[in-house]
């Protein structure tokens, strides 16, 4: 058998095991350690296969579904290996999680979560695999579908039908867009049958420049509205919070993964990259969502509504990779393209790694707390050391702090920037370095809210009692966890082979040949362009981290030869430290509030000087919610209730409607 019937089988037992599920509805030990382990295994699976088909020549494979004379065609290339790769590493490690979470009595039956589960996997993995319009649609709203059942597991909470809708529905204007998009690609050539909408027909039309751009349009507003990318962003800080745990962790670290990919095959692959102010479209909208997103994050109080912002954040950090590989395309600087397109697929890799770490995190301190308010929590790393010293790894790789996987890629992104002297638009030359600059903040910013993240939930006190008897993460969500937290080490410490796999899929969408620069100095120095421009050691940066803890504590140890002393910690002269004294969520976030007030939409609640009871309030609200979609949505409905006069109920209206309509057309036709 080749790849793609592993990778086709791979998605058929997921299915399998989703219906078999069915069979054991209320089953829930049996569902939980038993089929999400064997789903685990899939997943495992698949990202091994999908990571040998990442070297080997395309393959392509036809499904004799759906409609009469209308096959499903298929397509593995480095491309689709390389986020198939993403799905089923990220399907392994929340699946295990999963064996170890989810319990009887929350929300919808075992059983059918678990086929909904199954389906929503299956369903990303052919939405990759894809290779005409009509199959991509297709698994594009199964996928979108079973994720938003998956998000209304707890359906009696009205917010989570609330948010669930809201996420529907953008999915749903987004797919209409892509529907649109794969018209304008086809440019009315074949013969109007399923043939003149596969991606090779796709690919060998030359559109004219305004059409290719209206294209490229309706593709960054699809992909975008799924990938949560401002101004169409809305759903995803609603429903993330609103799914479990293992659901979050998949739609944020793996589904809008699959937006970028279809970013990817449609811009760089059916339209062959275009030109160089799409890269500049990109940049923008990348970056004004890498901003609006971090600056969100760091004033949340709520632990996955803070996750949601974030993933806002990194999303526009890849487009802005996306954008800045587009702009060098267009010069005909292969090199520079292929490194920046490659530091945009390896924070894809290893965001799906770290945000994957630290939803599941959130979701284990979830079911030990039974709270999610930053302010309500505190002092677990006492009770939940394994959660806690686990997520401290995805909060340094959040951080983009070295030797971890988050570094590397934002470490790659900043030596593209780099070398935007050589461009020849000096309008380019002017504006990336600004882009840079403002990238620069944005990562300063999201180590602020990692801090935050950790420092608020892990370290101090307790703020409650109930907390000191907060119970760790069980055998099953410590696999899960110690997965992605191994992933987002050795995707750190050993970059070179990641992005030698990388180079399979940058040398096929923009020409460039990033893998000889890198060997060029060996597997332990990283070097893209040369150790004349810049390199980075991973494993020396940890040996010289590993040397100056170890003399640090050789000089505290020569220091304190009386021995250890434990004492209070000195606090201002008070002796009675509590959890009241500690810095909470909303205070930490202060700075940032008061910088970026223009950015929020804030109301407060102050008290007087009379109260006895006094009540400080605060709440921080999306602007462009306000500014832009509350509009729409009472201009939709003004028209509803213009539509629904019309509605007389009398016959002799309706025949004068169809008497107007008939004389319009006959007008149009005569002309």
């Amino acid at each position: 058998m080749i790849h793609i019937d592993w990778i086709m089988l791979c998605a058929a037992a997921w299915l399998a095991l989703g219906v078999s599920a069915l069979f054991t509805l209320h089953n829930t030990r049996f569902v939980a350690r038993v089929l999400f382990p064997i789903g685990a295994v899939i997943g495992l699976a698949m990202a091994g296969v999908a990571l040998d088909a990442v070297f080997s020549t395309p393959e392509i494979a036809q499904l004799v579904i759906g409609l009469p004379g209308l096959p499903f065609h298929l397509r593995l290339d480095p491309l689709a290996a390389f986020f198939l790769v993403v799905i089923g590493a990220g399907a392994f490690g929340v699946s295990m999680f999963s064996a170890g979470y989810f319990r009887s009595g929350e929300g919808t039956a075992p059983g059918l979560l678990c086929l909904e589960y199954h389906v929503f996997l299956a369903a990303m993995s052919l939405v990759v695999l894809a290779d005409d319009a009509y199959c991509f649609m297709v698994m594009w709203e199964t996928m979108a579908l079973s994720s938003f059942f998956l998000v209304t597991a707890n359906d009696r909470v009205a917010s989570v039908r609330q948010a669930a809708h809201l996420y529907l529905l953008v999915a749903h204007v987004g797919a209409i867009a892509l529907l649109l998009c794969f018209g304008v690609l086809q440019a009315g050539t074949g013969d109007g049958g399923i043939g003149s909408y596969t991606f090779a027909n796709l690919r060998a039309q030359h559109l004219s420049p305004f059409w290719a751009t209206t294209a490229f349009a309706l593709a960054v507003f699809g992909f975008g509205a799924k990938a949560g990318l401002v101004p169409v962003h809305v759903w995803l800080p609603e429903a993330h919070p609103a799914a479990p745990s293992p659901v979050s962790a998949l739609m944020s670290a793996v589904m809008l993964k699959t937006a970028v990919y279809g970013l990817l095959r449609v811009v760089f692959d059916l339209l062959h990259g275009g030109l160089w102010w799409w890269g500049v479209v990109l940049l923008a909208l990348g970056l004004a969502s890498a901003l609006l997103g971090v600056v969100f994050s760091a004033v949340q109080t709520e632990m996955k509504r803070l996750l949601a912002y974030s993933s806002i954040e990194n999303i526009g950090i890849i487009l802005t990779g996306m954008g800045l590989s587009l702009v060098f395309r267009a010069y005909g600087m292969d090199l520079l393209s292929a490194l920046a397109l490659g530091a945009a697929l390896f924070h894809v890799l290893a965001h799906s790694f770290f945000k994957n770490l630290l939803f599941l995190g959130t979701g284990a301190v979830l079911h030990a707390t039974g709270e999610r308010n930053l302010g309500k929590l505190g002092g677990l790393i006492h009770a939940m050391p394994w959660v806690a010293w686990l997520v401290l790894i995805g909060v340094m790789a959040g951080s983009g702090l070295p030797p971890l996987a988050g570094f590397v890629s934002e470490w790659l992104l900043l030596q593209g920037f780099l070398v935007t002297t050589n461009l020849p638009s000096s309008f380019l030359g002017m504006m990336i370095p600004l882009i840079a600059a403002a990238i620069a903040l944005v990562g300063a910013l999201a180590g602020y809210v990692m801090v935050k993240f950790f420092g608020v939930i892990f370290l101090g006190q307790p703020r409650e009692e109930k907390l000191r008897h907060a119970h760790d993460a069980t055998t099953f969500e410590r696999i899960g966890l110690g997965w992605f937290a191994a992933g987002s080490v050795l995707l750190g410490l050993f970059p070179v082979p990641a992005i030698d796999v990388l180079d399979r899929v940058t040398r096929r969408l923009v020409g460039g040949d990033l893998a000889e620069n890198v060997h060029a100095n060996g597997w332990f120095l990283l070097a893209p362009l040369g150790t004349a421009r810049a390199s980075y050691g991973p494993l020396a940066f940890l040996v010289g981290i590993a040397t100056g803890v170890f003399l640090g504590l050789l000089i505290a140890r020569h220091l304190m030869r009386g021995g250890l002393r434990r004492a209070e910690p000195w606090a201002c002269g008070y002796a009675g430290v509590t959890a009241r004294m500690q810095d909470t969520a909303e205070g930490f976030g202060q700075p940032i509030r008061q910088i970026f007030d223009p950015f929020f939409r804030t109301t407060r609640e102050l008290p007087s000087s009379f109260d006895t009871r006094p009540r400080y309030f605060v709440s921080i609200e999306d602007p462009l919610w306000h500014r832009l979609y509350v509009p729409i949505g009472h201009a939709i409905e003004r028209m509803a209730r213009f539509v629904g006069q019309l509605q007389q109920g009398r016959i002799s209206i309706y025949l004068m409607y169809s008497f107007l309509t008939l004389m319009l057309l006959l007008f149009v036709i005569r002309l």
